[in-house]
C-alpha cells in the first residue's frame, strides 16, 4: 500500500517531529507495526486514538510522547495513508542478562538492589539514558569513599531476539588517604584532644597497618557529629561547625581536610519544664529522666531525655509522640531555660500481624510467642519482647520486624514479623566421634520442632566405649494455652565406668519420668517433675571412698553380689532467661537452680543442689563481637541412715565435669582419684609341716594404691569467652557457626575425704595422696573454640593448651564432637 502522506517522525528518544499539512481528519483504521516483545493491546493502550476519531498533528504528538513514555520503545514515527493511521516503532531491546566485574567496595547485591530501583533489571527494556544515570552515580559513590580515581565501563552486547546483556567493568583503583586535617577554631580543646574521638586518622606511618587513614565522606560527616557532641556535652550550647573543606590532591591520593567552627561559651541549665500532654505521668518522667536544674547544659542528656519520654509513651500506644526541646537562653548569666513540648499524638492499634519465612513451623507455634496482640494498641516493649521470646525458640536463628502505617487510617498499623528458620535437630544414623568417647554408633532422632509444632521429640540409641544407652522423650511447651508445659520420657542404661577412666563398677538402669512446667512472667519459669528408676550396681570394688556404701548394702552371706536398687526421684527448678536467641546468645543471662533428691521410701536416700549462670554482654552494635561469663556450683549428699549407717552420695551419682567445662583436659582427669589401702602381712614363725603363717602389721605399714577416677559430691566451675566474627564466613551463615577465645577453670572434690586418716602412714606412702576434700585444686585452660551448627547436628572442635594442671592430669590439645549438646 502506498503511503500517501507523513504525518510525523521522531528520532531516538526524541519528541519532536516534522508535521506534513495542519488538517484534521477522521481515523478509519489504526495499525501498529514494528511489534515483537510488547503486545498490540499493551501498546494501544498507550494510544489515546479510538476509529472514528476527529485527529490532527497536535492529537498525533500527544500520542507519541505517550509512547515514549511507556518505556517500550527506542524510536516511534507516525504515518497517514488515507484515513489510515500507521505508527511504526522500534522496541528498546530486552535485558537478557547483567554482569558485573572488577567491583570491591560494592556488592553484587547491593549493585542489584540500586539498578532495579530504577527499573534496571532482566527481562525489562533498556533505557539507555537511565544507564548513564546510574554510571555517574556509581562514580559519585566511589568519590564518597576516597576512589577519586574510579572509573566504570558499562558495555551493552547485542543477542538476538533483540535482547541484550549488560556488563558493568569497575575499575576502583586505591582510596584516597587523609594527609591532614586541619581544625581552625579550637582554642578551649586541642588538636590532639579533638582527635582522639573521631575515627577518621591522618599521615599514619606505613608500619602502623592496623590503623586505617582511607578517606571517606560518611566518616567525616560522623566525626564532626562527634566533635559537636563533645561540645555540647560540656555545657557549649552555641558550639558550631561553620565550614568544612576536602582538598584532593592533583595525583587524587590523598585528600586535605579544614574544619573551621566557633566553640562559644559554656551554659548552665537554669530549670527545665514540660508542655503539652504527659498523659497526667509528669511526676514520674520528671524524676526518672536525666535531666537536672544547676547542672552544665548537656547534649547527650538531652536527647536521651527524649529518647525516653517518646519510648515511654510508645508503650502505651502512642507510637509517633513527638519531644522537642526548646531553649531559652539568657545570654547575660549564660544560663539557659529548657522546655520539653510533649505532642503524644493519636494512639496507634495494631490491625493484623503478618507472619512470613516460616516454612517448616506452624503459624500458631510462632504467633503464641507474641505478647503483641491484634486489635490491641501498638507497645514498642510488646513487639520488642516478641522479637525475643521468638529468637529464643531454639529452631529461630533470625527474627525482625517492620511497622507499616495503614493507608488512609491514620491510627491504624499492620506488623510483619519475617523469621529465618535453622536447624532444630538431627536425623542420625551410623558412626560419630567424640575425643572422649572415641568411636561411637549412633541411631536416633532430635528434633526440638517436631512437624513444625513447636513439640520436642528425641528418640536416641547410643553406644560407646563403656556405654549403652537408649532414650524416648516428649515435650510439649505449651500443654495448655498459657504455657504451662509437660514432658514424659522414658530411659535404658548400661553402664561400664572402668572403660571411661573411672573406678571399677557396672551399672544398668531403667526408668520413666515426667515433669511439668509453670510460667511466672516473661523471664521466669518453675519446673517439677518425678522420676521412677530401677538400678543394678555390680562388680564395684572397695575403695575407702565406697567403704560405707558397701558395707550399708552388703549382703554377708553373699558378698560378691551386686546391689539392687529402687529410686523415686524428685526434682525442682527455677529458670530465669533472658537471652536474645536460644541457641548462639549475644546478649542477656540465664540462670538455672535445681535441687533433686530421692523420696524417704527409696533404697538410696540422697539430694543434689546445682546453679548454673551465664551472661552474654554485646561489644559491638552488630553483636559480632560479644563477651560471655559463665560460672556453675553443685553440692551432693546423702540424708537419714540405713542399717546403721549414715547414707553418702552414690558412687554412680558423683558430680563429673562435662567436656565442653574443661576444654584442654581429658573428660574425667581432674575427678578424685579412688583410693585402695591394702594392711601389709608380716611373716609369721614356721610350723612344723614348713608352712609359714602371717599377722597383720601395723596400719603404719599400709600399702596406698590409687585406682582410677571417682568424682566427688562439690563442683565448681567457671570461664570467659570472647565470641569473635568467623574468618572468610559471609553474613548469610554467620548465624548457624560461632568463634569464641576461651578461659575455663574448674574442680571436682569430696567434701567426705579425711586426708588425716592416712597421717599414720609411712612418708612414701602418704605422699601417693592428695587432698581431694581441697575445694582449691583448680585447673585452668586457654584455647579457641569453633561450633557449628550443622545438618548432621553440632559439632564443635576446640583448641586448648592447659595453664595450671597437676601431674597425673591428661591434657589434649584437640578435642573434636559430633552431636555434642551446647
Amino acid at each position: 500500500m502506498a503511503i500517501k502522506k507523513h504525518l510525523a517522525v521522531t528520532g531516538l528518544l526524541g519528541a519532536s517531529f516534522f508535521a506534513c499539512g495542519q488538517e484534521s481528519f477522521i481515523v478509519e483504521d489504526l495499525k501498529v507495526e514494528g511489534l515483537q516483545r510488547v503486545a498490540l493491546g499493551a501498546a494501544l493502550t498507550h494510544i489515546p486514538i479510538n476509529i472514528g476519531d476527529n485527529i490532527d498533528n497536535y492529537t498525533i504528538s500527544k500520542t507519541i510522547k505517550a509512547l515514549y513514555k511507556s518505556g517500550h520503545f527506542d524510536n516511534i514515527a507516525a504515518y497517514r495513508d488515507g484515513e489510515k493511521i500507521i505508527f511504526k516503532v522500534k522496541e528498546r531491546p530486552t535485558i537478557s542478562a547483567i554482569e558485573f566485574e572488577g567491583n570491591k567496595d560494592i556488592k553484587d547485591e547491593q549493585l542489584n538492589e540500586s539498578l532495579q530501583r530504577q527499573n534496571i533489571m532482566v527481562g525489562e527494556p533498556l533505557d539507555r539514558t537511565v544507564v548513564d544515570g546510574v554510571e555517574k552515580g556509581l562514580i559519585e559513590f566511589f568519590h564518597g569513599i576516597g576512589k577519586y580515581n574510579a572509573n566504570i565501563d558499562v558495555t551493552i552486547t547485542k543477542l538476538p531476539r533483540n535482547r541484550v546483556k549488560l556488563k558493568l567493568n569497575f575499575k576502583e583503583g586505591d582510596a584516597a588517604s587523609i594527609r591532614q586535617i586541619n581544625l581552625v577554631g579550637n582554642e578551649l580543646f586541642s588538636d590532639e584532644e579533638l582527635m582522639l574521638q573521631v575515627e577518621s586518622q591522618q599521615d599514619l606511618p606505613w608500619w602502623d597497618f592496623m590503623a586505617n587513614d582511607r578517606y571517606q565522606k560518611q566518616t567525616i560527616q560522623g566525626d564532626l557529629e562527634k566533635i559537636r557532641s563533645y561540645y555540647l556535652d560540656r555545657g557549649y550550647l552555641k558550639f558550631n561547625i561553620d565550614s568544612t573543606q576536602v582538598s584532593v590532591s592533583p595525583e587524587k591520593e590523598s585528600v586535605y581536610v579544614t574544619v573551621n567552627m566557633t566553640e562559644g561559651e559554656q551554659y548552665t541549665v537554669k530549670e527545665f519544664d514540660f508542655i503539652g500532654d504527659l498523659l497526667d505521668r509528669e511526676e514520674l518522667i520528671r524524676a526518672v529522666i536525666p535531666l537536672r536544674a544547676g547542672e552544665l547544659y548537656n547534649g547527650s542528656v538531652v536527647t536521651s531525655s527524649e529518647e525516653f519520654i517518646k519510648s515511654y509513651l510508645a508503650r502505651f500506644g502512642y507510637a509517633n509522640a513527638e519531644v522537642r526541646t526548646i531553649p531559652e537562653v539568657d545570654e547575660e548569666n549564660k544560663e539557659v531555660k529548657l522546655t520539653l513540648s510533649v505532642n503524644p499524638g493519636k494512639r496507634i492499634y495494631v490491625r493484623r500481624i503478618n507472619l512470613s519465612g516460616n516454612e517448616n513451623t506452624a503459624d500458631h507455634v510462632v504467633r503464641r510467642e507474641m505478647t503483641q496482640l491484634e486489635g490491641a494498641w501498638l507497645s514498642n516493649q510488646s513487639l520488642e519482647r516478641s522479637k525475643i521470646q521468638i529468637q529464643r525458640l531454639m529452631y529461630m536463628e533470625t527474627v525482625d520486624f517492620n511497622v507499616t502505617p495503614v493507608p488512609g487510617i491514620e491510627d491504624q498499623v499492620d506488623v510483619d514479623f519475617t523469621v529465618k528458620e535453622q536447624s532444630a535437630g538431627s536425623f542420625n544414623a551410623g558412626l560419630a566421634y567424640g575425643s572422649y568417647y572415641g568411636i561411637q554408633f549412633n541411631f536416633g532422632i532430635s528434633e526440638s520442632n517436631f512437624l513444625g509444632s513447636g513439640n520436642q521429640v528425641a528418640f536416641n540409641v547410643n553406644t560407646s566405649a563403656g556405654s549403652e544407652q537408649v532414650n524416648l522423650s516428649y515435650t510439649d511447651p505449651y500443654f495448655t494455652p498459657d504455657g504451662i508445659s509437660h514432658g514424659s520420657s522414658i530411659f535404658y542404661r548400661n553402664y561400664d565406668a572402668s572403660k571411661l577412666s573411672l573406678i571399677d563398677y557396672k551399672s544398668k538402669t531403667y526408668g520413666l519420668g515426667t515433669n511439668i512446667g509453670f510460667p511466672i512472667n516473661a523471664n521466669n519459669r518453675l519446673n517439677f517433675g518425678v522420676t521412677w528408676s530401677e538400678e543394678a550396681l555390680s562388680e564395684l570394688s572397695e575403695y575407702e571412698q565406697t567403704r560405707i556404701m558397701r558395707e550399708t548394702f552388703l549382703d554377708p552371706e553373699d558378698p560378691d553380689a551386686g546391689f539392687e536398687f529402687t529410686k523415686f526421684e524428685l526434682s525442682a527448678a527455677w529458670q530465669r532467661d533472658t537471652r536474645n536467641r536460644g541457641l548462639f546468645p549475644t546478649d542477656g543471662s540465664r540462670q538455672v537452680l535445681s535441687l533433686k533428691a530421692t523420696t524417704p521410701n527409696s533404697d538410696l536416700t540422697y539430694f543434689k543442689v546445682n546453679f548454673d549462670t551465664k551472661f552474654y554482654w554485646p561489644i559491638s552494635n552488630d553483636h559480632k563481637w560479644a563477651f560471655l561469663s559463665r560460672a556453675a556450683i553443685g553440692y551432693g549428699n546423702g540424708y537419714g541412715e540405713t542399717n546403721g549407717y549414715d547414707q553418702v552420695l552414690p558412687v554412680q551419682e558423683f558430680f563429673r565435669i562435662q567436656e565442653q567445662e574443661l576444654r584442654g583436659f581429658d573428660r574425667n582427669t581432674i575427678l578424685p582419684r579412688a583410693v585402695v589401702r591394702s594392711p601389709q602381712l608380716l611373716p609369721g614363725t614356721p610350723g612344723g609341716d614348713g608352712s609359714t603363717g602371717g599377722i597383720g602389721g601395723d596400719p603404719q605399714f599400709d600399702q596406698i594404691q590409687l585406682a582410677g577416677r571417682i568424682g566427688g559430691n562439690a563442683k565448681a566451675m567457671a570461664g570467659m569467652e570472647m565470641i569473635v566474627p568467623t574468618p572468610f564466613l559471609d553474613d548469610d551463615n554467620s548465624g548457624s557457626v560461632r568463634t569464641s577465645l576461651f578461659v575455663d577453670a574448674a574442680n571436682v572434690w569430696d567434701t567426705e575425704f579425711d586426708v588425716d586418716k592416712f597421717s599414720n602412714l609411712s612418708p612414701d606412702q602418704r605422699a601417693k595422696l592428695a587432698d581431694y576434700s581441697d575445694a582449691s585444686r583448680f585447673r585452668v585452660s586457654t584455647g579457641l573454640s569453633i561450633q557449628w551448627i550443622s545438618p548432621m547436628g553440632p559439632m564443635l572442635i576446640s583448641f586448648a593448651y592447659p595453664l595450671q594442671k597437676e601431674e597425673d592430669d591428661k591434657t589434649k590439645t584437640i578435642s573434636f564432637n559430633i552431636a555434642n549438646t551446647f
